[in-house]
């Protein structure tokens, strides 16, 4: 059960470098600081929405609007985190 709990914090941790990095990726875009119409950039866009979207989503219709600011990653972030301190860490406790 530790190895299971294990992986799922690895893969938790992994998910958070993908958010971070669509964070930094819709800065770029944004700013113009790489070009969108660019194939492999469309590629990377749509890969890291298609992986962010279906939690991101249901976060940002719970949230206000904050006009041109958007908090569904950090709300995410925290949320994982959260799982990973406090949830993983009990239920490894409970079977140690």
């Amino acid at each position: 059960m530790l190895e299971l709990l294990s992986f799922i914090n690895y893969v938790i941790n992994l998910y958070s470098y993908v958010v971070f990095a669509a964070v930094i990726m819709s800065f770029l875009l944004a700013f113009n600081v790489i070009n969108p119409r660019n194939q492999v950039v469309q590629i990377i866009w749509t890969t890291l929405n298609a992986l962010t979207e279906p939690l991101l989503g249901p976060i940002r219709r719970m949230l206000p609007d904050f006009g041109a600011i958007d908090l569904s990653p950090v709300v995410l972030l925290l949320g994982l985190y959260f799982i990973q301190s406090v949830v993983i860490t009990n239920i490894a406790r409970a079977f140690v």
